[in-house]
């Protein structure tokens, strides 16, 4: 998977360069190179990444709850009497 993800950057930042080197010459293919190769950054390899990174950690643990902000002080969590 990682190796994938590396592949689809290094393709669309070869294909954004392209279009730029080629933009003067040929205008609408250098735009759509430059269209694909951002396509391809920000609507496949940045969700497969943070996919990939996120797999097994809890949501919870990134949440701002009050419990979160009373670790983050150093307070103790107050618990109920009948717990």
């Amino acid at each position: 998977m990682k190796y994938f993800i590396l592949l689809i950057v290094l393709g669309s930042l070869g294909s954004i360069i392209y279009g730029f080197s080629i933009h003067d010459e040929y205008t609408a293919l250098g735009n759509k190179c430059i269209g694909f190769g951002t396509a391809g950054l920000f609507l496949v390899a940045m969700p497969l990444f943070l996919y990939k990174e996120s797999r097994g950690k809890k949501m919870k643990d990134y949440m701002l709850t009050e419990d979160n902000i009373r670790k983050m002080r150093g307070e103790e969590i107050e618990k109920p009497e009948n717990q």
